[in-house]
């Protein structure tokens, strides 16, 4: 089974006294690379939070948001720095006499002046309020683990049918090496004999290195480590556990393979059926990119 880094989850809490909805996206990427929305009320739980994302999804590029509203009234906690309203109070009074002028707006002002006058609400999270906030991040995160699922088996179904076109093209060339190395051979023997006839030349010798020359050419060890390679990618894909990684390690494997025999074929016939594997490669390692 395998899962793909594309996702999307959401859950929502009603509680007592507020109202959360978290939302959970991703997308593809090497690492997991996570942008965490936190409210301030949870902001000594980022790292709590984070270690449950990071355990939860592994991988990808994350973007959690908590939208976190407050709900019913609530009595205001309002105090007063009585010792910088003094201090403001009296410059400001300096400064009336200054230019003398009235003071009756002085008390209003150094009332309203910064850090004078602190309003508070009393935001504090239950413990209780805290576990139902885990729970309904879980539920998010579970989500969009669950669309992940459902996005990796369109993919699991694709990267087969890729698999199963290269295996089909990997019969033909073997059908076609047998043919190919005989038209090698005429091809070398017709050209020797076009130019020295049959005379001048060591028969035995020429046998020797067109020998030679053909096994520089076979492509007997790469066609049954492709299929090993072929074989054991299905198995990957068919695991519990996904691993897009190792699937990008064979699929390089692949690759090296496909290129070896392209460039030991010197047969056009065998390099159509090398081009039609190299396009099903490439389509798999686009799809790798967005496999966890």
């Amino acid at each position: 089974m395998i899962k793909s880094m594309t996702g999307f989850g959401q859950a929502s809490l009603e509680g007592t006294t507020f109202q959360l909805n978290v939302e959970v996206r991703s997308l593809n990427s090497k690492f997991l690379d996570l942008n965490l929305r936190l409210p301030k009320l949870f902001a000594d739980k980022e790292l709590d939070v984070r270690n449950l994302i990071t355990e939860k999804l592994e991988r990808g590029k994350v973007s959690i948001s908590f939208d976190y509203q407050q709900q019913g009234q609530q009595e205001p906690q309002i105090s007063y720095n009585k010792e910088l309203f003094k201090a403001y109070y009296t410059q400001l009074q300096k400064l009336a006499n200054t230019v003398e002028a009235p003071q009756d707006a002085l008390f209003q002002l150094a009332l309203n002046s910064p850090g004078v006058t602190e309003n508070k609400f009393d935001e504090t999270l239950s413990e209780e309020d805290w576990e139902k906030v885990k729970a309904t991040l879980h539920k998010a995160m579970s989500d969009c683990d669950s669309f992940r699922t459902k996005e990796g088996a369109v993919l699991l179904s694709k990267f087969k049918e890729y698999i199963q076109t290269i295996s089909k093209c990997l019969a033909t060339v073997e059908e076609l090496d047998p043919k190919r190395v005989q038209r090698v051979r005429d091809k070398l023997k017709g050209g020797i004999h076009e130019l020295f006839g049959d005379e001048g030349f060591d028969k035995n010798r020429l046998e020797q290195e067109i020998i030679f020359y053909i096994e520089k050419l076979d492509i007997q060890e790469e066609i049954v480590r492709l299929g090993t390679h072929l074989k054991y990618f299905s198995q990957v894909l068919d695991e519990r556990q996904s691993n897009g990684k190792k699937l990008g390690f064979i699929a390089q494997e692949i690759g090296r393979e496909i290129n070896t025999i392209g460039s030991k074929s010197n047969d056009a016939d065998m390099q159509k059926v090398v081009v039609v594997m190299k396009e099903e490669l490439e389509k798999i390692k686009e799809q790798l990119n967005n496999v966890l």
